[in-house]
């Protein structure tokens, strides 16, 4: 399929430019895989949903494994870039983390493919993202300004402990992922508040038993 092809795509829409045809496979892919799982996944669904052909589909990506690891990859891109627009940097310490553990619970909640590729990659042993070449370059993005973040609290005198900014990320990623990933049983069985209001209320919560570790001299 030539250049021209790939540049101007004809749907109901109108034309559109390669790049927004390639977002929005990857965003159907996204809610496919997530879906259904990585067996369960149709890629005529997709084309469908992109509003594409099957073959320039195709033409963008390959196969169906090729798709998946590129739609995995844009699962990480999506947070990374909106973490981007907190500017911890131009926050204090605490309103940093707070700021921080707020956005991933909203993103966690508002965006329920994310959890749900992830849980499907990790039932496939993490077969696909290690093949993802820039996998930690994306995310040492976060990793920067959350070292950055902890550097100022300690000079600062407000956070106390030598934590490594990975460290800080996995537990605010475990306080946020487990409510929304486990909401309707939680809901069910401890008649847990799984709404917004609800959720947000657990992350004014984690927030607070994150600082309060970063606090602790350990």
């Amino acid at each position: 399929m030539g250049v021209a092809r790939r540049t101007a795509v004809k749907t109901k829409r109108g034309t559109r430019d390669a790049e927004a045809s390639r977002a929005a496979i990857l965003q159907a892919a996204l809610d496919e895989f997530s879906s259904v799982g990585y067996d369960g996944a149709r890629v005529d669904r997709i084309a469908a949903e992109a509003g594409l052909s099957k073959p320039l589909l195709y033409d963008y990506f390959g196969d169906k494994d090729e798709l998946y690891k590129a739609a995995l990859r844009e699962a990480y891109v999506q947070i990374r870039a909106g973490e981007e627009k907190l500017h911890l940097d131009e926050l204090t310490p605490e309103d940093a983390v707070a700021a921080l553990v707020m956005f991933t619970m909203t993103h966690f909640r508002t965006r329920p493919w994310f959890i749900t590729m992830l849980n499907t990659e990790n039932l496939r042993k993490g077969s696909s993202v290690g093949s993802i070449g820039d996998r930690r370059e994306i995310q040492s993005k976060l990793l920067v300004k959350l070292a950055d973040v902890l550097e100022r609290g300690r000079r600062d005198g407000v956070f106390l402990r030598e934590a490594r900014p990975v460290d800080v990320y996995l537990l605010i990623a475990s306080l946020c992922y487990f409510p929304v990933s486990n909401r309707f049983t939680l809901a069910e069985v401890f008649g847990f508040d799984t709404s917004e209001e609800g959720l947000n209320a657990h992350a004014r919560r984690a927030t607070e038993a994150v600082i309060g570790w970063l606090k602790q001299n350990g």
